[in-house]
């Protein structure tokens, strides 16, 4: 193996190399190639350059001679530059195209054929062409000695001096005259380019070699002994070597890897200390584990077992799991472990049996299949947890759940649950039937909003998702009769699902009594008003009686009564007759039994009319009331003839209070008067009604809110008006507090209500 290992190392270097060879001999010989194409051109184009000076040197040597028809000097300048070393030819041809000088005396006076290849570039065309680029002026042609030659061919342009007498006479039609042609020797050229072309193909050879052996040298140093150490440290940590280290002290890709390679050698070791550690830890954790853990064949013997499952059954060498259990001598009817061996899949089941303890115990176990290399199923694990304890709270559970149900159902309230969103009766105890009239086969079928008014049934709705508690809710029963109850609302959690826990009370007989209760506060208030109430009537019935006595005195004497005077009398009539009315009418609406009407109210408004109830029998009294209202209150939610009769308990009992103190001091006291202020703080609205009267002691303070408690003298007070007050008043929310005042005496009852949630508020100054 390490042989094939070896040539396979030697035969990935050697393909290397001459991969590395053949790209550098390719791009060398590209190289090479192109040096030598581009010197090529180079050389081409310096030749023909300085032929083509040359030829430009001959025809401005001989232009003056042309011009004088000088052929003696034409031919001697023509044969001294011929002599010049590689000027093979020089020839003067005439438009017909013949030669007329020539540095070869033989050639003189021949002609030549006009599209031989010296004159075809220009007699391509009829008429020739005159205007000839130098590359198709330029040929190469071949000697007899066989070297290249390089010819050049130029037009004689018909010059301005050329066409006058002075001259020789060309006509001025005529362009072209004729055209002198050089050709010159490349045979140096050629062996300097030959020479040229061995000398880089020479050093591209060269440098082929040398570079080769680089690339070998650095393969062979910093690749092909990098890799052997690489490949001889791996096959170290293979064997369980983990000390030995790779060196390759480089800061390169070997390096790295190098350096990677030890890493990972340490990692080995450490993972493989781990992993010995792990294997220790979970054969500690399979003897120690807090369940019962077995390894069964599939004869169901047991091939090992925990000590917590050693410790609960003590099993001999070879035991059953079924005779370990539960002491049988077969197997169980429903055996999980039997389904694990069928399917090869994980099994849950319950068992119980007799443990050492003599005890019966119980178990909950999983079984799962454990398989060879081949995928089929040789034994099975069996982890089992005793579960006796549960049992035994189960039964406890069973036992609380019967014992609440009895609970639940014997409540005397009616106890709802309720879908959290769609309000929809989930369950309901028998009090229900008895209060709603509903069987509970009839209430699963309902909504809780099935109960509201419908006028009220959105609005409940909203409020029992928000409130816990809701005060005196109007619903109906079954056969449409209105009671009244107090709602208890809380979040539950009901068979795996969110819902609401309500419960209501019928306080429809306490709503009553209460009615009741404060009708007959109503009743001592008109009472112990009866004396100020007679006397607000018999002002107007007075003013009354004496227009009559005078209309009929003036009749019975037969006087006429001017109409200015019976105009006055009528109208004092009339307007006392409306205000005997009005005081009647507001005693007898005050008087009125009538159920809870809440509404936005102003509290200065019902302040004005619990006043004007009896404002003049606190004149009468001497009582000054300072009002202190106001002007920017929001309104209050409240029944306003029951806050009417606070106020009116209050303001009567601010009368009280002055003339008890008056009474004790056998003399009318100064500064009789009870003050009434309202303004707005902190979102409530507060009212207060002090007066100067006696006072309350502070040990009694805490009591006159108290039924049937009063500080009058026997036969002045029920004790109901500030007890019934504070029922009102809490029904709205508020609050009342008693104080007394500092240094002058007297008593302030401050009473906060809350702004209604959408009242503006108001100008009433």
């Amino acid at each position: 193996m390490d042989k094939k290992v070896s040539v396979f190392r030697m035969n990935l270097v050697s393909r290397f190399i001459v991969f590395i060879g053949i790209s550098l001999l390719v791009v060398i010989s590209a190289w090479a190639y192109f040096i030598i194409k581009y010197q090529n051109g180079k050389v081409m184009d310096h030749i023909i350059s300085d032929t083509d000076r040359l030829t430009e040197t001959i025809r401005l040597g001989t232009h003056y001679a042309m011009t004088l028809n000088s052929r003696d000097d034409i031919n001697q300048i023509i044969r001294n530059i011929g002599q010049q070393k590689g000027i093979e030819q020089i020839h003067i041809y005439n438009k017909a195209g013949e030669i007329k000088f020539s540095n070869i005396r033989d050639q003189v006076n021949t002609r030549t054929n006009i599209k031989a290849e010296a004159c075809n570039i220009c007699h391509e065309t009829d008429p020739p062409s005159s205007c000839i680029d130098l590359a198709q002026r330029t040929r190469i042609i071949q000697s007899p000695q066989g070297y290249r030659l390089l010819g050049i061919i130029t037009p004689i342009f018909n010059e301005v001096g050329c066409s006058t007498e002075a001259c020789h006479f060309h006509p001025e039609d005529k362009k072209i005259l004729g055209a002198l042609d050089v050709v010159v020797s490349l045979e140096k050229r050629d062996k300097e380019i030959r020479d040229a072309k061995k000398a880089i193909i020479g050093l591209a050879g060269v440098a082929f070699i040398v570079l080769s052996y680089i690339i070998f040298i650095f393969v062979h140093r910093f690749i092909n002994v990098p890799i052997k150490k690489l490949i001889a440290g791996t096959a170290l940590i293979s064997e369980g070597d983990y000390e030995s280290k790779v060196d390759i002290r480089r800061d390169d890709e070997m390096g790295l890897l190098a350096q990677a390679i030890n890493t990972m050698g340490d990692q080995i070791k450490i993972q493989r200390t781990e992993l010995n550690e792990q294997r220790d830890e979970y054969r500690t954790l399979f003897d120690y584990a807090p369940c019962m853990i077995s390894v069964q064949d599939r004869d169901y013997r047991l091939l090992r077992c925990n000590r917590q499952f050693i410790k609960n059954f003590d099993p001999k060498p070879g035991t059953f799991c079924y005779q370990a259990y539960k002491g049988l001598d077969h197997k169980c009817d429903d055996c999980p472990m039997e389904r694990a061996f069928k399917d090869g899949k994980s099994h849950y089941g319950e068992e119980s049996g007799i443990g050492r303890d003599g005890i019966v115990h119980h178990w909950i176990l999983i079984t799962s299949p454990l398989k060879n290399s081949e995928g089929e199923v040789v034994s099975a694990l069996e982890m089992s947890i005793d579960i006796t304890a549960r049992k035994q709270l189960e039964k406890r559970l069973e036992a609380s759940e019967k014992k609440y149900q009895s609970i639940f159902n014997s409540i005397p309230n009616p106890v709802f649950v309720l879908d959290q969103e769609t309000l929809s009766l989930v369950d309901c105890n028998p009090s229900v039937q008895a209060v709603y009239g509903f069987s509970k086969n009839e209430i699963l079928q309902k909504s809780f909003k099935d109960f509201f008014l419908d006028e009220e049934k959105d609005k409940m709705a909203s409020l029992i998702k928000s409130s816990p508690v809701l005060n005196q809710v109007r619903q109906q029963r079954k056969d449409g009769q209105t009671l009244h109850v107090d709602i208890w609302i809380s979040p539950l959690e009901y068979e795996h699902k969110q819902v609401w826990l309500v419960i209501t009370s019928d306080i429809t007989k306490r709503l009553e009594t209460e009615r009741e209760l404060i009708q007959a506060g109503k009743m001592a208030t008109l009472g112990e008003m009866s004396t100020g109430i007679a006397h607000e009537l018999n002002q107007p019935l007075s003013v009354i009686k004496t227009a009559s006595d005078f209309i009929l005195k003036k009749i019975n004497q037969s006087s006429a009564i001017e109409d200015s005077i019976l105009h006055t009398l009528l109208s004092k009539i009339n307007s006392n007759v409306d205000r005997a009315s009005k005081i009647i009418e507001h005693m007898r609406h005050f008087a009125r039994k009538t159920d809870i009407n809440f509404e936005n109210i102003h509290v200065n408004d019902i302040l004005k009319r619990a006043y004007d109830i009896f404002s003049q029998q606190l004149k009468v009294r001497g009582i000054e009331v300072v009002w202190h209202l106001s002007g920017n209150l929001p309104p209050i939610t409240a029944d306003p003839s029951r806050i009417e009769q606070v106020f009116i308990n209050l303001l009567v009992n601010a009368r009280d209070a002055i003339e008890e103190k008056s009474h004790k001091t056998g003399s009318k006291i100064e500064n009789e008067k009870i003050f009434i202020e309202t303004l707005p703080e902190n979102e409530q609205v507060i009212v207060k009604i002090k007066d100067t009267g006696i006072g309350i002691p502070e040990n009694l303070r805490e009591k006159i809110f108290e039924p049937f408690f009063t500080t009058k003298e026997v036969g002045k007070g029920t004790g109901l008006g500030l007890s019934i007050s504070y029922g009102i008043i809490k029904e709205c929310k508020g609050h009342i507090e008693v104080s007394p005042e500092q240094g002058s005496g007297g008593t302030t009852f401050n009473i906060r209500f809350p702004f209604a949630k959408d009242g503006n508020r108001r100008d009433l100054t």
